[in-house]
């Protein structure tokens, strides 16, 4: 029996980088958004043993350094089951995007797997295996607007909210978010993050200044109080003037200029917030409706940009989409 499932992208809605923790990660806060770009699944299980990985892509590995791999042999042992795992990629999104691609094709794997074997473990167990495998991976175990605190892996979902028409830039450069990382560490460790350049000076005053907008956020939806005097507003488009921002743009634009100027291509083209989705390459920009976002992403691609019109996605469609028929 093969199962396909649908391996849905996210993206950041603001991404604050914290101290070191005691495990060397970084202490984070962002809150990630699944939306409607997606990748292919298809996962069987046949007689034999082994994980076999087939991706005609040649930037996806097909051996044990892939998550999906990875995430097989911790399934199939934690359901008590045996056979051999054929696990095809059908990929869509971008390597080294920032859209949670590797993530969210090992996901779908668990998923697909469970399904195949007709056995399913606790939701706890799932977000454990998920947890070991890769920081990004619980969010897309539950989907929808979610908060992500710890080192990304620790996902509380928000209140669902409606989708909204979005377009992803993908530009063709990747970026590597240990070097990413390493970048900010360089930044800090100069002293060159001024008070000018932050709205605060230690890392952790920012992670509460950022926690305060998104608390000031969630009383308003739990309050029912409109978000601009008089007319109603999509509450992401108010989560985003909740102070959100990713600080990997602080490093990134300067190494990979093109990428500052994707975001300001994103703005002219209308978007009402632009924005850079974990630590790139990839953009996007949030749009008051499909058609100005079908618009913007036919004038971006006249510009030579590889931009797509997409939508994000709420808790519920999410899950109703993810197994294809």
């Amino acid at each position: 029996m093969t199962v396909t499932v649908r391996s849905f992208a996210k993206i950041n809605l603001g991404l604050r980088i914290g101290d070191f923790r005691p495990d060397e990660f970084h202490e984070l806060l962002t809150v990630y958004q699944t939306i409607a770009l997606h990748d292919v699944i298809r996962v069987s299980v046949e007689p034999g043993g082994g994980i076999e990985i087939r991706c005609p892509d040649s930037r996806v590995p097909t051996d044990e350094t892939n998550t999906c791999y990875l995430i097989a042999q911790k399934t199939m042992q934690a359901l008590g089951a045996k056979g051999r795992v054929v696990i095809e990629i059908e990929k869509h999104l971008p390597v080294q995007g920032g859209l949670g691609g590797a993530s969210t094709n090992a996901v779908a794997t668990l998923l697909g797997l469970e399904r195949a074997l007709k056995k399913t473990m606790p939701a706890a167990e799932r977000l454990r295996i998920a947890a070991e495998v890769g920081s990004d991976l619980p969010l897309f175990l539950v989907g929808g607007t979610v908060l992500g605190v710890g080192r990304g892996e620790q996902v509380y979902p928000l209140p669902d909210l409606p989708a909204m028409a979005c377009v992803v830039v993908t530009p063709d450069v990747g970026v590597s978010t240990p070097k990413a990382f390493a970048a900010w560490d360089r930044l800090c460790g100069t002293g060159a993050l001024t008070q000018s350049k932050l709205t605060a000076s230690h890392p952790s005053d920012r992670m509460n200044e950022l926690g305060r907008g998104l608390s000031a956020w969630l009383s308003k939806r739990s309050s029912g109080a409109p978000f601009v005097r008089g007319r109603a507003e999509n509450p992401l488009l108010a989560l985003v003037r909740a102070g959100i921002e990713n600080d990997f743009e602080q490093v990134v634009f300067p190494e990979y200029p093109e990428l500052s100027e994707g975001k300001r291509a994103l703005v002219r083209a209308g978007a009402k917030y632009a924005s850079l989705s974990g630590s790139g390459s990839a953009l996007y920009g949030l749009f008051a409706s499909r058609a100005a976002a079908a618009r913007a992403a036919a004038r971006l691609r006249k510009q030579g940009w590889t931009a797509q019109a997409t939508a994000t996605l709420t808790r519920r469609s999410y899950w109703k989409r993810m197994v294809a028929d």
